[in-house]
């Protein structure tokens, strides 16, 4: 007879290798054919509502690692949320205006900006958001991302914009608007204002140089021939100079340098010389900064004064306590030029070029100019030192080129009009890390007036039209809602596509009597755009406001968290969000930041195609994301292996479920043995630690947790234990139900609780578990920790517990046996055991059929005391001897032992296997 026959082996057409790149996509196009997210928003219809509201990403590019772990992060909440109770839907948007989309036109088509129509250069700007759009979208389907991605939220269509434009309306009607000439970061190589959340700081080589404003009128203070010396690090700025600021409180000393007199501050006095080169500088007087408020000093190439003023931003620093004033170009310059009444000079203009107001100069690049002016300064005798120093210095984070401050007419918010409103909202909001709440909170309260114009093109108008006859600006509630339906019919475009008298609405007058108006030809920032989503996307859509969730990367504090606070609390008193979770940004498997120079780049499709979405997403579920996480090939490959095992671990119990219905076939949890059960309280515990673990947002908890349920307590101990019973046994036997049933239970209960993670495997799983009726696990709910299963008695759980820790040692025998090849399999071998301990010995007499167990033949439990031989293996608390086994082994379960041959009816096999073939195989043919 062919006794393999009447074997139950493991059956199942799932197969071992995973596939990804190739079964995924097959997966996705089931989903979308079923229309997947419809049915799961269909059937959580009802339940409380969460919502994650999606930061939208900027279309431009395909997907870097960062939005792949920001999409990824944010799909398995909704998913984990969506099977633990909540309707959680999940609406996906695009960031589509301002000046990258405006400048990959211009290279692409190799455009002057100037010379194309405004409208025309709008649509060729659109034409390109929408294509990266669909080609963004189909990258985020592809990583599984479930959402309503046939109707996501645009910035650019025309039903958003006209709620952009109501909550501007909204912040204008409160006196939040308003029009002021400025400093502000203005970045020659973009031509337009920037708002702070638009640096980025990096390294920068420029000139330090040491310069001196001679005194001609000392106010009885200073003789003439003294000069003050500055020190700035912007040469071009030296043209608008208008005067120089001291501290009041600080002490300053003239001193003697051979035949010349300067003034600088003691306590810079030491520093100063040291880089001007001075040599044994003579102090010959001091004075407090106060006392030297009014003195004149000639301008050292043009023939204007500098008073010398007072000022509290002055520092000790750097320098020399004596700062070079130029209210056209620093913020503290223009406010304390504007408490002395010097007027604004800012000879640069939108493009970075000296104008006329700075003569000699004129036509003059700012950055070039640097030399030139340094070089009238030695010509007048004025310069006392140049060198360079490397040092940060503001970028514009679109173009990564320098930025300046430039005075200029612009729109601002007024942050001060509802700063503290602002900073009670965050005392409201939940904050992942908790750091979060402090760090924009700080910069709440430091923040300035919000820039929100900007001298572009490709952005959301700002809707307001100045009266031709008094130049006043008109902002108020009907000229707002005319415009917003405006926009909602015909789009923004339709601001540049005709003339103001063709814009205001019907019978507009100016307090004046004027009804002749021009319109602003300036956009906004695209921060108010997306900072206006929860107005637009949540309200809009009748989804719960405030959201429940902002999930995005920490650089969203100065961006997307804090220009949707502004708007939330201006508009409505409150933040947009009850909760902020935040990433960390990606590094390569060195702790490097990722750059394409360096080569060190992870591209998610290159992932995708090689391994497939489900590993990158289990790498996402197992890192700390709230710091840096590094992510290579290395650690892909680790990921992969850990993916392999919990793959192994479903086909395994996939396979010993063939034949298995539940409905009929399950045991009853009375009847289990002690070790099903033990192993069914085992996973119980992992239900509440992973409902936990998603409840708190720790995915990396639910990374080891069932990966370590999966490979310890079931591979390596209960799936090992088992085999016998489910291949050998008589296939109706309790004992091979019964660990049928354990099987059944654990397959539903970890392909529910890792589904948020890893959805396309899961998926796959479920289409052969038997017994199953939903369509997908998906439309399913994560399991509840059985009470029942929990309740197995503290005494048995510390039992087995301790059972797995002597197992773990005498294994560790058994393996150093089997190197010096004692056996060969386990069940060819025999355990003689001897306990160091009462403890270890009670707990080994405890168990039944300690064989089976340690999956060997036979062993013999001594008592402890017992002399044990020398060939005794010691361990922690146990001598173990390995040994063959005594018998012959049976052809059909191959364990060696004493009675085989005992049936004559089958001499090949142990009594047990022969009474099962009567039985159960008679039919099985020789």
């Amino acid at each position: 007879m062919d006794y393999s026959k009447t074997l139950q082996l493991p059956k199942t057409d799932f197969p071992m290798r995973g596939n990804l790149p190739n079964r995924e996509p097959q997966i996705q196009a089931a989903w979308d054919e079923k229309k997947i997210y419809q049915k799961v928003q269909e059937r959580t219809k009802g339940r409380p509502s969460f919502v994650l509201h999606d930061g939208p990403p900027y279309a431009n590019g395909n997907l870097h690692i960062g939005h792949a772990l920001n999409k990824i992060l944010k799909d398995i909440i909704v998913r984990s949320k969506s099977m633990t109770g909540y309707d959680a839907p999940y609406v996906p948007g695009w960031d589509t205006h301002g000046l990258p989309i405006e400048q990959a036109i211009i290279n692409a088509k190799g455009l002057d900006r100037r010379s194309i129509e405004a409208i025309e250069f709008r649509k060729l700007c659109e034409e390109y958001a929408w294509s990266y759009i669909d080609i963004q979208r189909e990258q985020f389907k592809r990583l599984g991302v479930r959402g309503d991605w046939e109707n996501p939220y645009v910035t650019l269509t025309p039903e958003y914009e006209a709620h952009q434009i109501r909550v501007f309306g909204e912040m204008a009607k409160k006196g939040y608007i308003y029009k002021g000439l400025r400093c502000v970061y203005w970045s020659p190589s973009s031509e337009t204002a920037l708002a702070d959340a638009e640096i980025e700081y990096k390294d920068k080589r420029s000139p330090s140089i040491y310069v001196s404003f001679q005194v001609v009128d000392g106010k009885g203070k200073l003789d003439t021939d003294t000069g003050v010396v500055i020190w700035t690090t912007t040469p071009w700025t030296i043209p608008a100079n208008l005067a120089i600021s001291l501290h009041p409180e600080l002490e300053y000393s003239v001193v003697k340098v051979d035949d010349r007199k300067f003034l600088v501050a003691s306590g810079l006095l030491e520093a100063a010389s040291k880089e001007i080169g001075w040599e044994n500088p003579e102090v010959l007087a001091t004075f407090q900064g106060s006392e030297l408020e009014g003195v004149i000093t000639q301008h050292p190439f043009y023939d204007r004064t500098s008073p010398l003023i007072l000022g509290e931003h002055v520092t000790l620093d750097a320098g020399t306590g004596c700062v070079h004033t130029a209210p056209g170009h620093g913020e503290d310059d223009f406010a304390i030029g504007k408490k002395y009444n010097l007027g604004v000079l800012c000879p640069v203009d939108h493009e970075g070029k000296m104008t006329s107001e700075a003569p000699g100069f004129e036509g003059l690049f700012y950055e070039d100019a640097n030399k030139v002016v340094t070089e009238k300064l030695q010509e007048k005798g004025a310069l006392l030192k140049l060198s360079f120093l490397t040092h940060s210095y503001p970028h514009d984070w679109r173009t990564k080129k320098p930025v300046i401050y430039r005075a200029t007419e612009q729109w601002f918010a007024s942050i001060d009009g509802f700063r503290e409103q602002m900073l009670e909202a965050i005392k409201n909001v939940k904050w992942m890390p908790h750091w979060g709440e402090t760090r924009l909170a700080n910069m709440i309260a430091d923040r300035g007036d919000w820039c929100i114009s900007r001298q572009r093109v490709w952005g959301v108008p700002i809707p307001i039209f100045y009266c031709k006859a008094c130049n006043e600006p008109i902002i108020n509630d009907t000229t707002i809602e005319h415009i917003a339906e405006l926009f909602r019919k015909e789009g923004s475009s339709v601001w540049f596509a005709r003339e103001a008298n063709e814009l205001v609405p019907q019978g507009l007058t100016c307090e004046c009597g004027c009804t002749e108006f021009r319109k602003e030809t300036d956009i906004m920032d695209v921060w108010f755009d997306s900072g206006s989503s929860h107005q637009a996307v949540l309200k809009e859509r009748g989804m719960s406001w405030p959201a429940d969730m902002y999930l995005e990367g920490s650089d969203q504090y100065r961006g997307w968290f804090n220009s949707s606070l502004s708007t939330a609390v201006a508009v409505y008193g409150t933040a947009p969000y009850k909760s902020v979770l935040s990433h960390g940004f990606t590094l390569d498997g060195e702790g490097r930041k990722m750059s394409k120079s360096l080569g060190n780049t992870v591209v998610p499709q290159e992932v995708i195609d090689k391994l497939g979405a489900d590993i990158l997403r289990l790498w996402v579920a197992s890192v700390d994301y709230q710091s840096d996480m590094r992510i290579s090939d290395a650690i892909l490959s680790q990921i992969a292996e850990v993916y392999r095992k919990i793959r192994n671990t479903f086909r395994f119990l996939l396979g010993n479920l063939d034949g298995f219905d539940p409905a009929k076939d399950r045991i009853a949890y009375e009847q289990l043995g002690e070790l099903d059960r033990y192993v069914l309280a085992k996973a119980a515990q992992v239900t509440d630690r992973v409902r936990k673990a998603y409840g708190e947002y720790q995915f990396h908890t639910v990374f080891h947790t069932v990966h370590n349920f999966c490979v310890i307590d079931l591979s390596s101990f209960y799936l090992d234990i088992c085999k016998d019973r489910l291949y050998v046994d008589a296939p109706d036997s309790l004992r091979r139900r019964a660990a049928q049933t354990v099987m059944y239970d654990c397959l539903l209960t970890l392909v529910k609780l890792i589904a948020p993670i890893l959805p396309h495997t899961t998926d796959e799983v479920w289409g052969f578990i038997p017994g199953v009726v939903e369509e997908s696990v998906q439309l399913t709910d994560m399991p509840e920790a059985d009470p029942t299963h929990l309740s197995f008695s503290a005494a048995a759980t510390d039992k087995w517990d301790a059972f797995l820790e002597i197992r773990a040692e005498v294994l560790k025998a058994m393996e150093e046996a089997r190197r010096n090849k004692v056996f060969g399999n386990s069940v060819d071998a025999k355990l003689a055991l001897y306990p160091d301990s009462e403890q270890v010995a009670t707990t080994l007499a405890a168990m039944d059929d300690l064989a089976d167990l340690f999956i060997v033949a036979h062993v013999d439990l001594h008592p402890v005391g017992t002399a044990a031989p020398a060939e005794a293996v010691q361990m922690e608390d146990i001598r173990v001897v390995v040994a063959p086994a005594d018998g012959t082994k049976c052809e059909r379960c191959r364990v060696v032992k004493l009675d085989v041959g005992t049936v004559a009816a089958h001499p090949t096999l142990c009594e047990r296997c022969a009474t099962i073939v009567e039985k159960h195989y008679a039919h099985v043919a020789e």
